[in-house]
């Protein structure tokens, strides 16, 4: 009897053990489901992606010399040395684009009249990166208008909002000492959807002939503008954009391009305007044309 109780303890000792070893068992597998319920809620929902960027309102640009009516031409150049006007460079004219007109009215014994006009577009695509087209053309606009303002030698600067020219406009009229000349100035940028739009027109007279009004130069430069911005429209009559694979690739080559290129014709025509003009009718005129 003393015998049988060491062999039945050893007996319920063997017992036990598979039943240790199931709880065993169960406690490891709750561990590896909450580990993968853990893993599974920490990991991220899926990307959600971003708004499509508003499509570009206009794909192409008019042609600069022809974006200023020849009757508005002659009306603000009656001497032009070139009715047709003087293109500015561009690697890409649906981008970027301009033209000039200048010259020289002999008056005889009253003098000379001399006038410069000038008027540049600059185009942005919208990208999914760097924003809608005219969000960034509206950023444009406000580094032109800073810019005119800072003209070098601009005396007697006024600033101030245009109506009915775009979706927003504003003219910077000031007077400038140039060549032993007093010259009148007025710079207008407007924008038109993802389009900026700058015209510079400047006057003077020479030989005792009268600087022209400060009303004068702002009005044709008025002028110029809204035929300027029709212009664009009428170019993109087949309707607005539509977003493309391509923009995000244009927008991005061309925003410094649109940039450096920009800055360096407007430098090149303030260089090309101070010039004197000669005083004989014959012989050019020069040019100026606003930063």
């Amino acid at each position: 009897m003393h015998r049988s109780a060491p062999r039945l303890t050893r007996i319920l000792a063997c017992a036990a053990v598979p039943v240790m070893l199931v709880v065993a068992g169960c406690s490891s597998d709750s561990g590896d489901k909450k580990d993968a319920d853990s893993a599974a809620s920490a990991s991220p929902s899926a990307t959600k992606s971003e708004p499509a960027v508003e499509a570009a309102k206009f794909a192409e640009l008019p042609d600069p010399c022809k974006a200023v009516e020849a009757k508005t031409v002659k009306s603000l150049v009656p001497s032009a040395k070139s009715k047709n006007g003087t293109r500015s460079k561009s690697s890409d004219t649906s981008v970027r684009a301009g033209c000039s007109w200048n010259g020289l009215a002999d008056k005889g014994v009253k003098g000379s009249q001399y006038r410069w006009l000038d008027v540049g577009f600059t185009r942005f695509a919208s990208d999914q990166t760097l924003g809608s087209g005219a969000a960034r053309a509206g950023e444009e606009f406000d580094k032109q208008v800073r810019k005119s303002e800072a003209t070098d030698g601009a005396k007697n600067v006024a600033t101030g909002s245009v109506s009915g020219i775009g979706d927003q406009a504003t003219k910077i009229a000031y007077d400038q000492s140039k060549t032993d000349e007093d010259f009148r100035f007025t710079t207008i940028v407007a924008r038109t959807g993802n389009v900026v739009v700058v015209v510079n027109y400047n006057g003077a007279g020479y030989a005792g002939s009268k600087t022209p009004s400060a009303e004068t130069i702002l009005k044709g430069a008025t002028m110029a503008a809204k035929d300027a911005v029709a212009a664009v429209a009428d170019a993109n009559a087949g309707g607005a954009e539509s977003p493309k694979a391509t923009d995000k690739a244009t927008g991005k080559a061309t925003d410094k391009a649109t940039g450096k290129a920009t800055d360096k014709a407007t430098d090149k025509a303030s260089d090309d305007s101070s010039k004197k003009p000669s005083r004989k009718p014959s012989s050019s005129a020069t040019s100026k044309s606003s930063d």
